[in-house]
């Protein structure tokens, strides 16, 4: 009797077992399987217009899905390892900020229209704009510290307390004013402005960079002294951030000083003038303008740095030299405007300008007259 699996017409003779015996070798599991290179497309895929009977397996495919896995745990584990290493390598940084620029100044002279008046200083002071001015550094107030977008309310306030002791030191220090080699104001500044700031103290020039009086108040000891009154100050301080990496400082002050002739004591009141070595004083009126920035090293370091600086001085006369000093036309003095420099529009180079203004007759008031109008 034939089995159930043996053809009808039984075993053919010459082949033992069947014709499967000669493939028994070959052997097609699942893993021959996955790994074939073409698969033979399904009859549903093989109904439709220009079909192909078999098409190539992708290599990922033929893959198992734990080594698919594994394979892509450690594509992203190399990718996380290159994106921790090329930011050790290169990390981002801050741009850089602006490169310091040398300090541009301009000292403008204001011109009395007659002669100046003196008296004691007290009495100057009381009869002139100055009378509602604060006394010394406490006319140089600032404003409230508030964070910028990417500078905290510390490095705010410490821009504008660096900028208001440059101001206290450059304008009110006894030392400075009397002609001294300003040393408290030259460790304020950025290093790049070191050489500039000595060039001018060595060898100073109306060449719109290298007059000392446009870093300091200064005045020849050998021709003017400081009264021992207080100087009258009013004034105010803004903040702007200009670039991610810099801060910029505006400080608009106007300084008042009782001046008089060097080698002289004060008149005192009830006092005739010109008794011994008395003099009248008389006062001497400073606006000034200057910019300040600061890049974060400037404010880890304590450092600023000076980018302009306007400064109107008066009473003074249109022709005086004063890069080097301000100088005052003292009590009873008039103006010579003869020295006044010549402007020449054809002239080829930097431009050569004279500057002058004419003071207001506020600030000289005769002593003892009516009081002026505030500003």
């Amino acid at each position: 009797m034939e089995g159930p699996g043996d053809p009808p017409e039984g075993t053919p003779e010459g082949a033992p077992g069947g014709g499967d015996e000669e493939y028994r070798s070959v052997v097609f599991d699942e893993s021959f399987v996955r790994a074939a290179r073409l698969q033979e497309s399904s009859a549903r895929e093989r109904l439709g217009d220009h079909a192909p009977a078999v098409r190539t397996r992708h290599v990922w495919a033929r893959l198992g899905a734990s080594r698919q896995l594994m394979l892509l745990v450690l594509l992203i584990a190399l990718a996380f390892g290159t994106a921790v290493y090329m930011g050790l390598r290169h990390p981002y940084k801050d741009p850089p900020p602006p490169s310091a620029e040398p300090l541009q100044t301009t000292v403008i002279p204001l011109a009395p229209r007659g002669t100046v008046p003196g008296g004691p200083a007290a009495r100057l002071f009381a009869d002139s704009p100055a009378r509602r001015f604060a006394e010394g550094a406490e006319g140089v107030a600032l404003p409230d510290a508030r964070r910028t977008q990417n500078f905290s309310e510390g490095l705010v306030m410490a821009a504008l307390a660096t900028a208001k002791e440059y101001t206290v030191r450059s304008a009110l220090d006894r030392e400075v004013l009397g002609g001294g080699d300003g040393r408290a104001v030259r460790v304020l500044l950025a290093p790049s402005q070191v050489e500039q700031y000595d060039r001018s103290f060595e060898r100073p020039a109306a060449d719109g960079q290298h007059a000392i009086t446009g870093w300091v108040v200064r005045f020849d000891p050998a021709q003017v002294a400081v009264d021992d009154a207080p100087v009258r100050v009013e004034g105010a301080f803004s903040l702007t951030e200009v670039s991610p990496a810099a801060l910029e400082v505006s400080a608009d002050h106007t300084f008042v000083y009782a001046v008089r002739p060097a080698g002289t004591g004060p008149v005192k009141a009830g006092t005739a003038a010109g008794a011994g070595q008395a003099a009248d004083a008389s006062l001497f009126t400073v606006r000034r303008i200057v910019r300040f920035r600061f890049d974060r090293d400037d404010l880890q370091d304590h450092h600023v740095q000076v980018l302009q600086s306007t400064v109107e001085a008066g009473p003074e006369s249109c022709g005086a030299d004063d890069a080097a000093y301000l100088r005052p036309v003292l009590a009873g003095g008039t103006a010579d405007n003869s020295r006044q420099p010549l402007t020449d529009p054809y002239a080829t180079g930097r431009p050569s300008v004279g500057l002058c203004g004419v003071l207001a007759p506020g600030p000289l008031a005769p002593a003892g007259g009516p009081s002026p109008p505030g500003r």
